[in-house]
């Protein structure tokens, strides 16, 4: 078109700034006015390209819903928030997919006691004591000198006192350990036989080699920390109880498909149950506070539960804009349609500079959305965005009118449940804006000769 790019950039700038304007004013749809519904529909349509969006599409909405609510925690301004760092993915080989569940309220690591001889279950002596729970990044193995260290003994009695010794710094670790009360160890490191001894003969639960990330999440559910040393300040060795250890009801080991796992119930974020209790009567959620959930994804084969777990990630992060957000737009092509047709009328009615072709070539740009949804499908692309665009300018009561791919039809999406978050329409068109100007800043390029 001959245009300057700083005046493309003015006019996508402008552009984008009507945009959003005209989706928050006349496009979302608040959530409150349309009931809970809408948050499986909006988790179906984010799986509806994905291998979950067939027969598993409802159970698997389903899912991910709880799942988002089950970790509902309230921020220090009042709003509700929902991490989904909380929320833990375990896949597992064997069994139907519709097999998978949710453990809301706990928490399953991958992992297995480090001896036969130690309990599967461990639980409190009362129903209101917990079980604590202490998670090191240490090596609990028996004590070596560091390279480079030599010692020159001319006694021999001398080498067994070493040897002894040697023992003696790591067993005292361990009686520090479970003079805790700690019933339930956890490292990222190795334990050797030596160690391990000592925990069968005190009937904890120990394992060892586990993920770093994963017990990440468990310390933040069970309210305890990760130890990396037992040093204090004063240079004696010592373990902060209320801090340092995380709490959950009970714990127990149990077999998934090829492999064990362990399981953390009722795992309070370091709560007491009163007080668990009366934040969940408090909330709207009944499983308000629970710090973390775990999903367990069944399937036949690895890269089913590959594509399992990505699929069900996108639909946790739909379910979590919703919340937090409250509000959604139609999908299906109705907002890109909706914003060309308004970019179009607003470029010829408002600007009467070169700005106006930017935005006319934006608006133009925007049905490259509804066109690729017809192809993919393999509908009459121009057929059917022709009649959306017409469709859209018979009137605002038809501003949630989109793309039905499977009949080839225009319909109210809306009413269809075709739905997503309207923070994610926004920040799509902001990023996509930014993306091009980026691009039209460029004045010069350098070409790298063959040789």
């Amino acid at each position: 078109t001959g245009l300057h790019p700083t005046t493309i950039l003015a006019g996508y700038r402008l552009a984008l700034k009507a945009a959003v304007a005209h989706v928050k004013q006349h496009l979302v749809t608040p959530v409150a006015a349309l009931g809970d519904d809408y948050f499986l529909q909006a988790a179906k349509t984010s799986m509806s390209s994905k291998l979950l969006g067939g027969l598993e599409g409802d159970f698997f909405a389903q899912l991910a819903v709880d799942a988002v609510k089950s970790v509902e925690t309230q921020g220090s301004d009042g709003k509700l928030r929902y991490p989904l760092s909380a929320i833990h993915i375990l896949k597992a080989h064997g069994q139907s997919a519709l097999e998978s569940k949710l453990l809301a309220g706990g928490f399953a690591l991958s992992a297995a006691r480090a001896a036969q001889g130690m309990p599967t279950v461990v639980e409190g002596a009362t129903p209101e004591e917990h079980v604590k729970i202490c998670l090191l990044d240490m090596n609990l193995q028996r004590h070596r000198m560091g390279m480079g260290v030599t010692l020159q003994v001319t006694d021999p009695q001398e080498v067994e006192r070493i040897k002894k010794r040697e023992l003696d710094i790591t067993k005292e670790k361990i009686q520090l350990i479970l003079a805790t009360g700690a019933k339930v160890v956890l490292t990222t490191k190795g334990m050797d036989d030596v160690c391990l001894k000592y925990f069968v003969e005190a009937g904890a639960l120990c394992a060892r080699r586990c993920n770093r990330d994963d017990l990440q999440r468990l310390a933040k559910a069970t309210g305890g920390s990760i130890i990396t040393t037992l040093a204090d300040l004063e240079g004696d060795e010592s373990i902060d109880v209320e801090t340092q250890l995380g709490t959950c009801q009970a714990v127990q080991e149990i077999r998934v498909g090829d492999g064990e796992m362990l399981q953390f119930l009722n795992c309070q974020g370091g709560k007491t149950r009163s007080d668990a209790n009366e934040s969940t009567s408090a909330s709207t959620s009944a499983n308000t506070g629970n710090g973390a959930s775990t999903i367990l994804l069944r399937g036949a084969n690895e890269y089913m539960l590959d594509e399992m777990d990505r699929a069900l990630h996108d639909a946790l992060c739909v379910v979590k804009r919703l919340l937090e957000s409250k509000s959604l737009v139609a999908g299906g092509g109705a907002v890109e349609v909706a914003l060309s047709n308004y970019l179009t009328d607003y470029a010829r009615s408002t600007t009467e500079t070169r700005e106006q072709l930017a935005l006319e070539e934006f608006a133009q740009a925007l049905l490259v959305i509804p066109k690729t949804l017809a192809v993919n499908a393999a509908q009459d692309a121009t057929e059917l965005t022709a009649q959306l665009r017409a469709a859209h300018a018979a009137g605002s009561d038809n501003a949630n009118m989109g793309l039905d791919l499977m009949e080839g039809v225009v319909r109210d999406n809306l009413k269809a449940g075709v739905v997503e978050p309207a923070i994610s329409k926004i920040k799509s068109l902001r990023f996509a804006t930014e993306a091009a100007i980026t691009i039209l800043r460029i004045d010069d390029r350098i070409t790298v000769q063959d040789q």
